[in-house]
């Protein structure tokens, strides 16, 4: 029997029908052979992230933190997210562009990896309140592997609007 991972993926939209988005991309991890979703945060709206600084011209993003266990690799695994991600109409014609949708790899396991690939854990995680405040909300005792408990981080602080929706779940 192949051993289970958990993983924490963060799902952004803020291009569309972000909240129609967010729940797709949950469907449709759930449906991924070999992952399993155990938890879904509530929706938090952000101000867009460019490489430049926030982006207030730009739409607001709804963000959201689930947590799976899988039996993929973290390759495979991403694989699989970046299907969903063009399955819902991503387009990767700009760095930090607007998006129908984007899902990160957060964290596996304890797995530390850094390649042309794949970082992880991811590498601003701990420096996202979009990340941060969705994941408490799911697992209040979280740590970022290599950094620690997310909870004392400044980003786990920030105030960020809750978008009034129910849970993904």
């Amino acid at each position: 029997m192949t051993s289970r991972v958990t993983a924490v993926l963060s799902l952004g939209s803020n291009l569309g029908d972000r909240e129609a988005n967010l729940r797709g991309a949950v469907s449709a991890i759930a449906a991924v052979p070999g992952v399993i979703v155990d938890a879904t945060s509530g929706l938090v709206e952000t101000a867009a992230i460019k490489p430049s600084g926030i982006d207030e011209s730009a739409p607001a993003y709804l963000n959201a933190v689930v947590r799976v266990s899988t039996t993929l690799a973290p390759l495979d695994l991403l694989a699989a997210t970046a299907a969903i991600e063009t399955d819902h109409g991503r387009v990767r014609e700009v760095r930090w562009g607007d998006r129908t949708l984007d899902i990160d790899i957060v964290t596996y396991g304890e797995v530390r990896q850094d390649d042309h690939a794949l970082t992880l854990p991811h590498p601003r995680a701990a420096e996202r309140s979009f990340v941060l405040v969705p994941w408490l909300e799911i697992e209040p005792d979280a740590v970022l592997p290599g950094v620690g408990r997310i909870d004392g981080l400044p980003a786990a602080a920030e105030n960020v609007a809750r978008y009034p929706a129910e849970a993904l779940s």
